[in-house]
């Protein structure tokens, strides 16, 4: 199948040629005519299948094919997401292959960053609203958001709104949406809450699950080493220097040890950076861009900051520790082996790890190969270069102190709130910390989203 035959404008059709794409990928294939034909969809998707593309572009056909409406320019669409950085990437996407229609203005609106900027676009006029719940219901009560426009209702990465602890936010927000709308929700799983959101919310749904529920994308090569927890670090050092590797995403289950962690590498000698929900969204900007583009070798990370992170090619995942949700490694691990191309992800397995390593693989119903690095095995004795560097002392070079001790008032914490399971982009793209822009200023490289180069979906 080609985009040509899903029925989407010729404007669409030269965006998304524009990208070098052809083939749609099964996501959007099967959800994008649905979507069009005004469908609420229960749809599942992994991360890396296009699934952004799978509803901006029906929302772009559907809004420029609309009659257009006299009077005061109320929002149409609500696209509600659990992080910045995923807010940023749908915005993105929808800059990305709107830039042939008429102008459509998009409002992208989450927390931690200046709300005046926001009401001010709000109050000229926007179509598109992409949202944390978070800093929406903040425009909600201060009234300065119109919802009573809105025709259609995403619910991007349920899962890991409701994981994140949004499910009162989420309910908030539908009491004040008009009651005829259609309802789309996006989910990596569909566990017994999900189900029961998706109930209260779509009504006779048509339903896409593109891949088998929780599976591991099967060209990612998975791999665990079993190491004592001291020295977690020192092996995931020698493992970037003993391979060359040029870009590797480390994921942590806290944000101390995020910058703990990127500290110690560099002192390693290898340039690494940190982000996570402390960090300011010029800081964690700033840093997957320098990630991107090769200054950073190591982008060392949290689950909630990392979600949303879209990079071609990435060669390596290592999880510094396992996550305490089988599922979080399947999101984890889904980093790298995208859009068709092969990825390693490597797992530091501890002893205190030996249950959280049977439950992901129960969940992914095989064994993942085990292998003893020679001279870190469990019980080997350390260097003596990492007992010097464990006798230096780290210091905070990540952040401004300062910054954190504003974390806690104004931060809209809701966006960043700990939870057992986790979350939160591409070189160039336009920052966050810019929450609303409209279709006639495009900014970055676009998000390569909707398809697959030279013909192979992605």
């Amino acid at each position: 199948m080609f985009f040509a035959e899903l029925g989407l404008a010729p404007e669409l059709l030269r965006a998304i040629a524009d990208e070098g794409y052809t083939q749609p990928t099964p996501i959007q294939a099967q959800a994008i005519p649905l979507v069009i034909a005004g469908r609420d969809l229960l749809a599942a998707a992994q991360t890396g299948t296009g699934k952004t593309a799978a509803f901006t572009l029906p929302i772009l056909q559907k809004l420029n094919s609309a009659v257009a409406i006299n009077g005061p320019r109320l929002a149409r669409v609500l696209v509600l997401v659990p992080t910045r950085e995923l807010a940023a990437q749908v915005g993105e996407s929808v800059r990305t292959y709107g830039r042939h229609l008429p102008a459509m203005k998009t409002a992208i609106i989450f927390g931690g960053v200046g709300i005046n900027p926001q009401i001010d676009l709000l109050k000229r006029g926007v179509d598109i609203i992409v949202a944390t719940p978070g800093r929406l219901l903040d425009h909600v009560q201060q009234r300065t958001v119109n919802l009573s426009g809105i025709q259609m209702l995403v619910l991007d990465e349920a899962d890991r709104m409701l994981d994140m602890g949004f499910i009162r936010d989420i309910r908030r927000v539908l009491t004040v949406l008009p009651k005829q709308r259609q309802n789309l929700l996006f989910s990596a799983t569909f566990n017994g809450e999900i189900r029961s959101l998706a109930e209260g919310l779509l009504h006779n749904p048509a339903s896409v699950e593109v891949a088998p529920r929780n599976s591991a994308v099967e060209l990612i090569a998975q791999r665990v080493h079993p190491v004592d927890k001291a020295r977690k670090t020192a092996l995931i050092a020698h493992l970037v220097k003993a391979g060359d590797w040029k870009q590797v995403l480390v994921f942590t289950r806290t944000k101390h040890g995020a910058n703990r962690l990127a500290e110690q590498l560099v002192r390693e000698g290898i340039q690494s950076d940190a982000i996570h929900g402390n960090k300011s969204q010029n800081a964690r900007t700033r840093a997957l861009a320098d990630f991107k583009a090769g200054k950073v070798r190591v982008l060392v990370a949290t689950d909630i900051a990392a979600r949303g992170i879209d990079i071609d090619m990435l060669p390596h995942v290592i999880n510094h520790e396992l996550p305490n949700v089988p599922e979080d490694y399947v999101h984890r691990i889904g980093r790298t082996g995208r859009a068709g191309s092969s990825g390693e992800a490597i797992s530091l397995v501890s002893s205190d790890e030996r249950q959280q390593l049977k439950d992901i693989q129960r969940l992914l119903r095989r064994e993942i190969p085990s292998s003893i690095i020679e001279g870190f095995g469990p019980g080997s004795a350390p260097s003596q270069a990492e007992l010097a560097a464990r006798a230096v002392p780290l210091t905070p070079r990540h952040e401004d102190p300062r910054k954190h001790a504003n974390n806690g008032r104004r931060n809209d914490s809701r966006n960043n709130r700990p939870a057992s399971a986790g979350a939160g982009r591409r070189p160039g793209s336009p920052s966050p910390a810019k929450p609303a822009h409209s279709h006639g200023h495009r900014q970055g490289q676009p998000q390569r989203d909707a398809g697959s180069r030279a013909g192979k979906p992605r």
